[in-house]
């Protein structure tokens, strides 16, 4: 009998993975599913990407084996597009990496830095990925609580923990799931903190671009480059999710360190999307201002189906989810759940991104307006005055019943 590694019992399969199946077989059964729960943009990626995409893609070159610190043209455009939205320096030839996806990085860093039995602090609520890639590696876990208020570490509760074994702390702004956009001022107490208790800290930064005004990276702070990495995404702000091109942003030594992981586990990206992704980082800012107008649009939308359930927003969040907290005493599961069931509109429960978010759901904004229209109409004709789900597939069996007493009587 071969049996799995030992690994496989720390970690189980991702939530949206397991969900989608679900969600799959129910509408292959007839069942009309809405799906707001998945943060995959909609909407296309620029024009002149494509058009680089298209043309790169014909010529000789474009096939062969490329650089495991990817080609200079993307890293050159990486450097100009961090100085000129962050109006950050960073050297194009030693402090970049670009990746497939920030989600690589967050195992490349891992496996880099923690050995079995290290610790590392990760957000509550937080990307479930840090908790299950710190698993796969044999790191140990410490929670870190956000505050309600503010969704910001309460730095006197890690104070007082003990930070002895502790060698890496995730951080995540602008935050996903909660849309806090963080602060210089957050970013200048972590990296006071992590010098204090020689912490790496690594910060994911994908959703800068999307309805946040002022885009933030955590080395805006003077020295952040000696103790801090950061991960960035094409994913979100440029549309291109499935293009798996992301870029990790660090000091020249915890680079070199980083190569060494990944030069084993790839062979480059393909030239052609490297190319492309390089002519997007080029996008006008009016690209990326009708992107958001169009995001701003639907937070509308969503806005108002959350306050048909009686959940309570803080609509100063950025980013292209909407964290809200959900009336009663249910837990989030029950409550989406109980919306999946009567009304075929899926969100996601807060819990899946830590205990804190038990009382909490996110809904996406990566659906057209029409649809966040529907989904806002169908909980509509199911809600009660005070926000509890009627089952409408139980409403509309009662109202054929009535036709037909009716048809009866006539007879």
């Amino acid at each position: 009998m071969i049996k799995a590694a030992d690994r496989l019992n720390t970690v189980k399969e991702y939530y949206f993975s397991a969900k989608l199946k679900e969600l799959k077989e129910r509408s292959l059964k007839g069942e009309e599913i809405i799906n707001l729960g998945i943060g995959s943009p909609d909407m296309v990626p620029s024009k002149i990407t494509i058009d680089a995409l298209s043309h790169e893609i014909h010529k000789p070159d474009a096939h062969s084996y490329q650089p495991y610190n990817g080609t200079p043209t993307l890293r050159k455009a990486i450097s100009r597009w961090y100085n000129k939205t962050y109006g950050v320096i960073i050297n194009e030839k030693n402090e970049i990496l670009p990746l497939m996806g920030s989600k690589e990085g967050i195992m490349h860093i891992s496996l880099a830095f923690l050995n079995p039995g290290d610790e590392v602090l990760i957000p509550n609520p937080g990307y479930p990925a840090y908790q299950s890639v710190s698993k796969i590696v044999g790191a140990k876990i410490r929670e870190y609580n956000l505050n309600e208020d503010n969704w910001e570490p309460d730095f006197a509760q890690l104070e007082s923990m003990d930070l002895s074994k502790v060698k890496m702390m995730w951080v995540n702004y602008p935050n996903m799931p909660t849309g806090n956009p963080g602060s210089f001022e957050l970013f200048s107490k972590l990296v006071e903190f992590s010098k204090r208790h020689q912490i790496l800290i690594c910060n994911d930064n994908p959703y800068s671009l999307i309805l946040h005004k002022n885009p933030l990276s955590i080395f805006q702070v003077k020295g952040a480059k000696e103790i801090a990495i950061e991960l960035n995404s094409l994913s979100k702000s440029h549309n291109m999710a499935g293009w798996r091109i992301g870029m990790l942003i660090a000091n020249p030594t915890f680079l070199k360190y980083i190569i060494g992981i990944k030069s084993n586990m790839d062979s480059g990206m393909f030239k052609p999307m490297q190319l492309a992704a390089a002519k997007a980082l080029t996008n006008k800012n009016e690209w990326h201002q009708k992107t958001n107008t169009e995001y701003t649009q639907r937070k509308e939308i969503v806005l108002e189906m959350l306050k048909l359930l009686k959940c309570e927003v803080d609509e100063k969040q950025g980013g292209m989810f909407v964290w809200a907290k959900i009336p009663g005493e249910k837990d989030a599961e029950t409550f989406i759940d109980e919306i999946l069931e009567k009304t075929g509109v899926f969100i996601t429960p807060g819990s899946i991104f830590g205990s804190v978010g038990k009382k909490y759901v996110r809904v996406s904004l990566c659906a057209n307006q029409n649809t966040l229209k529907k989904a806002k109409s169908k909980i509509e004709k199911t809600i009660n005055k005070n926000g509890t789900i009627n089952d409408q597939r139980i409403t509309d069996s009662k109202r054929e019943e009535e036709k037909t007493l009716d048809y009866c009587r006539a007879l």
